[in-house]
Parts: structure tokens; sequence; C-alpha cells
């Protein structure tokens, strides 16, 4: 009979063995703490004490939360988990803008930053061609100022003036302000060099194709003569 205790004594040391060690094997539970505006270096240090981590998922508008702190968490504050789980959660990027925001007059590239930072987007670009407005220039947008909001935006960018082609007119003889002028309606530029009161040679050559606002250069009297 003392075999059949010792198997027995053995056999049941074994099995408690077995289930501390399964017992001791599972992960310990905790409480999930409550992450809802905190930042995210408050909530890792209290994730860290309770055997957690964090996982930042994303971004979500919020009227309340201030940009850049935890607005929602997956797991609720209070569940129970296992150490070594992680939790995700999502910062505020603050209110949506409740106002429209002015950008007529704005490069392209100033207007697309503004919008991008109200937490909208820019659904239409539409160029056109303007005598007023320098390239690049947002010259109308919809929604204005004075409507309602919306979530994105269509605005109208200027092209600068349109390409007109002239055939270069022949300055030669004429006036230093004759030449000027002549070049003012036309919409050129010039650029003159010399002490004297006429044009002795120009470039381009005269009748030579050129476009508005091109420039043209110049000899007054008393010069070398412009080659090519």
């Amino acid at each position: 009979m003392i075999p059949v205790y010792i198997f027995g004594f053995v056999l049941m040391g074994l099995l408690s063995g077995y289930l501390t060690f399964k017992i001791m094997s599972f992960s310990k539970t905790v409480d999930v703490p409550d992450l809802k505006g905190k930042t995210l270096v408050e909530a890792n240090d209290l994730l860290k004490r309770n055997g957690l981590y964090l996982k930042v998922e994303g971004e979500e508008y919020d009227p309340v939360v201030a940009s850049g702190r935890i607005v929602r968490q997956e797991i609720p504050a209070g569940n129970k988990v296992k150490e070594q789980r992680g939790v995700s959660v999502f910062l505020s990027r603050g209110p949506k803008v409740l106002s429209v925001p002015g950008l007529v007059g704005q490069s392209l590239h100033d207007a697309e930053s503004v919008i991008a930072k109200s937490g909208l987007k820019v659904e239409k670009v539409i160029h056109v061609h303007s005598r007023t407005a320098e390239k690049d220039t947002v010259i109308s947008q919809r929604p204005n100022p004075e409507e309602a909001m919306k979530d994105s935006f269509s605005l109208v960018v200027s092209m600068g003036p349109y390409d007109i082609i002239y055939y270069c007119p022949d300055f030669s003889g004429r006036s230093r302000d004759d030449a000027a002028d002549l070049a003012e309606k036309l919409g050129l530029k010039i650029e003159f060099a010399g002490e004297g009161e006429r044009v002795r040679s120009q470039k381009p050559k005269p009748n030579a194709q050129i476009k508005s606002g091109e420039t043209i250069r110049l000899k007054l009297e008393g010069e070398p003569l412009i080659h090519g």
C-alpha cells in the first residue's frame, strides 16, 4: 500500500505545480484609466503604471477638448484588461472653423495652407486670365466669408494677363519719351542705355515677334550699336 500512497502524493504534487504554473502564467488583470483630456505624456505615464501601453490611432475634431489632447479611447475607462495590452486613442484637432476665411488677394499656396489648417479642403481650383491680378493670386472664392460654412472650397485663381503677340515696332530715331510712351501702350518694358535723347538701335530688332510684358533694350545716341 505504501507505494500507492507515494504515487498519489507525487501525483498531487505534480498537479499542484501544474496549476500553480498555469495561474502564474496568466497576465494580471488591470483597470483601464480615464485618458480623455490628457496629453500623450500624461496618458503614457498612466498606462505604464498599469502595465499597459499607448497606441495613437488618429485625430478628430472636438469643440471642447484642446488640440493635441486625447479626445477618445477605444477601451472605455474602468474596463478590466490584461497587462501588456495596447490602448488605442484619438487626439483632438480642436473645434472646426465656424467662419469662412477670406482668401481673395492671397497667393494660392497661402490660401491652401489656411484652408488645410481650418480642417477644410480645396474642392476645385479654376485658373483664369486676369489683367489686374498677379499670377497665382486668388481672385474669387466659394463660399464667401459672408456665406454659410461648408467643408470644401472652390477657388478662382489668376493666370496673369493673356500673352499678346506683337511685331516689335521700330524705335529707331524716336525720342526717349516717345519710345517710353509707345512701349507703355503696348504693355512692354523698356531698358535704356546711354545718355542721348534719341534711340540709335534696339534689341529685339524691328518686326521681330514679341509678347506683352517683354523687355525692349534701347541704345540712345552716342552708344555703340547693338548686334544680334
